[in-house]
């Protein structure tokens, strides 16, 4: 199993710079690898057995029953799943082909390649905005994440820190607004994906987990598992060849499907997944849109970050600074020492304000 899944671990590693936050990552690095660890997991066999096991009666191979009925569709009857298992059916969704509609199946043989595509698409708002963001964070930190500086080396960064944050002011309102745009991208990602597997699941996703939740409660003799008729157990296949007279012959076989039972409970964890993400993600989406709105707010989150900087420079900063220098100076104290924060935000400050005290004198000359 290290073997297996031992190619994925470099994506949980932890970065040394980070330039994103929290729910963010549990997007491009939580969500992605676990996607990917599905997709592999359903695809050894050693973990899920055989894909299908065919039963019949005629003479047929089996492996070539398996094979003709794992590429074509396999079928249950709809009907069937509300009736007396034992009594009036053998299986669930099991029943005469002439007693009503079929409903076929052919979505498992593709689970693994879309769960493989879902984890790429988890991937790409972040892989977006690494290009975007263009190693800034890390070429203006210069390391400073650790306090284990020398004094001298301490004092020539921050000084570099705090120039690069006064001559560049007032430039960072595409760097902030393109962060933004990757949130919501991930926001449009996770319920377009909910979407899409509502499609892939023939219509099915979206009351899948709600049915699930109302199936622990009813009593055992009146319910019917959503995720077995989601994802049966047990199908029918119909086999067609020619007779010893050239007439055609059609074999009916009963098929077990063992990948049905890691599919449902996968779909089943999806489901709630998605639907906390895509919660998570709207609140920090409301967040971001209420910190452009209030400029005043900007300063308690400075607050919160920079816990050892002096409040009266935060706030001062955050008055007279546009919302992409704050975004910059709020991604950088997450890259940086607190105690070099401190002594950045009080330096920053000092000259904003003799740089205002400058302008106010030019304009009254």
């Amino acid at each position: 199993m290290i073997h297996l899944f031992g190619t994925l671990k470099h994506f949980l590693k932890r970065r040394p710079e980070v330039i994103d936050n929290a729910v963010f990552r549990l997007h491009w690095m939580f969500t992605s690898t676990l996607l990917m660890v599905f997709s592999i997991m359903i695809t050894a066999k050693q973990y899920v057995g055989q894909a299908i096991a065919c039963l019949q009666t005629d003479g047929i191979p089996e492996d070539v029953m398996n094979a003709y009925c794992w590429i074509h569709t396999t079928f249950t009857i709809p009907e069937a799943f509300k009736k007396n298992v034992g009594v009036d059916v053998p299986h669930p969704g099991i029943d005469n082909t002439k007693m009503g509609e079929k409903k076929y199946y052919a979505y498992y043989q593709w689970v693994c390649f879309v769960l493989f595509l879902q984890a790429l698409l988890f991937y790409a708002p972040y892989y977006i905005w690494k290009i975007w963001e263009g190693g800034l964070i890390t070429a203006v930190s210069l390391g400073m994440h650790v306090a284990v500086l020398s004094d001298e080396e301490r004092e020539k960064k921050r000084k570099l820190l705090t120039n690069y944050l006064l001559s560049h002011k007032g430039t960072h309102k595409l760097y902030a607004v393109k962060y933004v745009f990757c949130e919501f991208l991930c926001l449009v990602n996770v319920v377009g994906q909910m979407w899409l597997m509502n499609i892939f699941l023939d219509d099915e996703f979206f009351s899948y987990g709600i049915k699930v939740v109302q199936f622990a409660q009813m009593n055992q003799e009146e319910r019917v598992d959503p995720m077995v008729f989601v994802f049966p157990r047990m199908t029918k296949c119909r086999f067609h060849q020619f007779g010893f007279s050239g007439d055609v012959q059609k074999h009916d076989a009963l098929c077990i499907l063992p990948l049905n039972i890691v599919n449902e409970k996968i779909y089943i964890f999806l489901w709630f997944w998605f639907i906390i993400l895509a919660i998570l993600t709207t609140l920090v989406l409301i967040n971001r849109f209420v910190i452009l709105v209030f400029r005043r707010l900007r300063a308690r989150f400075l607050i919160g970050r920079c816990r050892l900087a002096a409040h009266n420079d935060l706030k001062y900063i955050s008055r007279y600074s546009d919302v992409g220098d704050w975004f910059l100076l709020y991604m950088v104290a997450k890259n940086v020492d607190p105690v070099v924060i401190q002594e950045v935000t009080s330096e920053l400050a000092k000259k904003i304000n003799r740089s205002q005290e400058d302008d106010t004198e030019n304009l009254v000359v």
